[in-house]
């Protein structure tokens, strides 16, 4: 089995998750590539705590889009919690500040920052950021390398809860203005606003037109483990996961080492396929006597990746 069959679909986005350390990073990155080698323009990013971008194509990425040297069609983009509360308050400090202070008197960074430690701003501003690079139309396919599984999970559920504070927001709001007899509703006006991303956001992701998510493991107990309750959680949240990458099979051993390695990885890949065999696409990664890393060792990958 390969990944070749997403070659026939028009997704807008791919989701690459899994537990730290099974190949989400390599397996992403390696997806972009096909897809800019194919002549689509494709931007990859990371937003794990410690992206590998950089690693991986052996170039400085950063927090801006940068070509991938070598690869026409490919941009790479590492972007951090830090950087995305960064942008967050570029685009909304102003118009936070001004609803806030028909409330309060306080000073600018005071109520930014205040404002910006909200459940779910930060997942939230993260989602809209790869929407908007898909709306502008700049890219035609956006190659998410999220983070971790457990983070992968904040990232969807704290839009629910975003929406679920702003639920409240309103009824606080009028308490305040009739307790100080405000006429303007400029926070009521942004909270709308804010409503309405966080719909917008949750409505593309959950769109199977516009989003596939690829899930990574290994092999072993913790990765296999990890990779279920995954798939039970994106269950919750009415998404389903179509591709599963199982990286680093011991395909031909040669020695007792190998042997020994394949005898215990084989229970684990069996399970995964009795269990998802019916519903998800499985495939088989090999694990490889180099480090895949630079773009010759990427386009290897590929020829396995995308049979």
């Amino acid at each position: 089995m390969s990944l070749s069959e997403l070659d026939h679909t028009n997704k807008r986005v791919l989701m690459f998750g899994g537990k730290g350390g099974v190949g989400k990073t390599t397996c992403s990155a390696t997806t972009a590539l096909h897809y800019a080698s194919a002549g689509r323009k494709t931007l990859i990013i990371s937003s794990d705590l410690t992206p590998s971008l950089s690693d991986i194509f052996e170039m400085e990425v950063g927090a801006t889009e940068k070509p991938v040297k070598g690869v026409e069609n490919l941009y790479a983009l590492e972007i951090s919690p830090d950087e995305v509360m960064k942008r967050w308050k570029e685009k909304f400090g102003p118009e936070v500040y001004e609803a806030a202070s028909s409330l309060i008197d306080m000073d600018y960074d005071e109520i930014i920052d205040y404002v910006a430690i909200a459940p779910g701003i930060q997942e939230e501003f993260m989602l809209d950021y790869i929407l908007e690079r898909v709306k502008d139309g700049r890219y035609d396919l956006i190659v998410w390398d999220t983070a971790p599984a457990g983070d992968t999970l904040r990232l969807l559920d704290l839009p629910y809860k975003f929406l679920k504070h702003l639920r409240m927001a309103p009824k606080f709001y009028f308490e305040v203005r009739d307790t100080f007899k405000l006429k303007k509703a400029p926070f009521l006006d942004l909270i709308d606003s804010w409503k309405a991303l966080a719909q917008e956001v949750t409505d593309f992701v959950r769109n199977p037109n516009n989003t596939e998510f690829i899930l990574v493991t290994i092999p072993e107990a913790l990765g296999v483990y990890q990779a279920r309750r995954l798939v039970g959680e994106f269950e919750r949240y009415g998404l389903d996961i179509h591709y599963l990458i199982i990286n680093n099979v011991i395909k031909n051993p040669d020695c007792d080492f190998h042997r020994a390695r394949k005898e215990m990885q084989t229970p684990y890949i069996n399970l995964l396929a009795d269990e998802y065999g019916q519903t998800m696409e499985i495939i088989t990664l090999p694990l490889f006597a180099h480090e895949v890393k630079g773009v010759d060792r990427l386009r290897e990958l590929r020829k396995v990746l995308f049979g």
